[in-house]
Formats: C-alpha cells, structure tokens, sequence
C-alpha cells in the first residue's frame, strides 16, 4: 500500500503542482465498499468541487498507465483538505504563523498531551507555540498533529 502512495505522490505531484495546486497528501485505503485512492489537494482560496473535478480529469488516465495497484480495482478521490484539517507540510505551517493551533502530542509532555495557543515558528525539528502563560517548543517527532482553531 505504501509503493501505491509513493509512486502516485511522485508522478503526479509535478502535474498536480503544474497546474496550480498544492498535493497535500496521498491515501491508498480499504474503506467499506472496497480501496480507494485518495488525493488531497489545496490552494491559496481554498477548493472548490470543480477544482477536484479538473484534477480528477487530468490525473485519472495518468493513473491508468501507471498502474500502481497492479490492476487490483479503486476508487478515485480527489478533495480539499478541509478546514479542520491537520497541518502537515512547510506550506500549511507557513500559512498558519501567528494563527491559533490545538497542537497533539504523542505522549505526555508536562502532564499533558493538548496544547493551544498562538502557532509561533516552526524549522525542520520543532514547533513552537505561544500560549497564554509561556512560550513552548515541541519536537515535530513528538507531534501526533497540530490544527487550526476555526472560530465562528
């Protein structure tokens, strides 16, 4: 399942990106009615269903000829991430400075495993997150997922 999720996240990012989205993530999954393949995709407005829907077109015959499942049969998906989705990459955590995260660890860390506050700075090693009484840093290791507080 994983050489599904590796050989579609590498052929066809470029395409995706070439066409002015942002490949958040790959899923290769058994649900319900059987495995699906799922493409997670954004952009700087968001997403709509027509934007899903272009992507979908384009990479579909892709997929075809590539033929990462070995002929075992899929559904494919194409979708936005969502608002409460996790923050992933360099790009949702550069997007999101100086905005509001629930930030989850792994294990407990000062008797706690939730952490709010202000998403301060990040590098390739940690997260650092301002709440209300103190300054935090966190290994990205240590982060189970870190997402935005959507306020109404």
């Amino acid at each position: 399942m994983a050489k599904v999720k590796q050989i579609c996240e590498e052929k066809l990012r470029p395409v995706i990106e070439e066409m002015g989205y942002e490949l958040v993530d790959v899923q290769y999954v058994k649900e319900f009615d059987g495995m699906s393949l799922i493409f997670t995709i954004d952009k700087e407005e968001g997403v709509t269903i027509d934007d899903c829907e272009k992507v979908n077109k384009v990479i579909d015959p892709i997929i075809d000829e590539l033929n990462p499942t070995n002929d075992a049969p899929f559904t494919l998906v194409v979708s936005s991430p969502g608002l409460d989705r996790p923050l992933k990459t360099e790009r949702d955590l550069r997007r999101n400075l100086n905005k509001e995260v629930t930030l989850t660890l792994f294990a407990k860390q000062n008797g706690k495993k939730e952490f709010e506050g202000v998403l301060e700075d990040f590098s390739e090693k940690t997260v650092t997150l301002k709440t209300e009484k103190e300054t935090l840093t966190f290994d990205r290791d240590k982060i189970a997922n870190i997402k935005l507080i959507i306020k109404f």
